[in-house]
């Protein structure tokens, strides 16, 4: 609960009383590798923040293909935010990457604790604010760089990812067979 806190203050004050109520609100969570977080076709219904391992978020193309769109570690909220604000399934997983564990909070806890917190939307918003910024400088090399450089720029971003995320994911989100993901780390070394 410490590291979730810790976050939320990156974006607003709360008092003593603020953060207990949203302990309260909170529950563990763990996922085991490969578990689904959220599920394509089903309406989003937690919130979660990650205190330990990695969750992707992917889809699947209309050739069947499964596209990773990107990957999601420690210290960050969780959510198909479409999908749970709209109360409309979602088109995406959200998957395990690892063993995870997570602090969720429900629907209807995570409405109390913002009809109960004055300025919990402002914190939120800043929150999602940050995440788009987030996405968005994680797409936008994938789309004007070469495969090589791709994968160096995601060396240098996300060191801590490399070694937990399996190649075929990796590959995915690079948009780029596994096996040219082998060739490129092959001459890299």
């Amino acid at each position: 609960m410490d590291e979730m806190v810790e976050y939320v203050l990156q974006f607003g004050n709360l008092n003593r009383q603020q953060i207990d109520v949203i302990a309260e609100k909170a529950q563990k969570l763990e996922l085991k590798k490969e578990d689904y977080f959220s599920e394509a076709g089903k309406i989003a219904k937690q919130v979660g923040f990650i205190v330990e391992g990695i969750l992707r978020i992917c889809y699947y193309d209309n050739k069947g293909q499964e596209i990773t769109k990107y990957f999601i570690d420690e210290n960050n909220f969780v959510v198909d935010l479409h999908s749970f604000d709209d109360k409309v399934p979602s088109s995406e997983y959200v998957q395990a990457v690892t063993d995870c564990q997570l602090l969720v909070f429900s629907q209807q806890n995570w409405e109390e604790i913002a009809n109960t917190i004055v300025g919990w939307e402002n914190i939120v918003n800043k929150i999602v604010k940050k995440s788009l910024i987030q996405k968005i400088e994680r797409r936008s090399p994938l789309v004007s760089e070469d495969a090589t450089a791709r994968y160096r720029a995601f060396m240098e971003k996300y060191p801590q990812l490399l070694n937990r995320i399996p190649l075929s994911y990796l590959a995915s989100y690079l948009g780029i067979t596994q096996s040219s993901l082998s060739r490129i780390r092959k001459n890299i070394r």
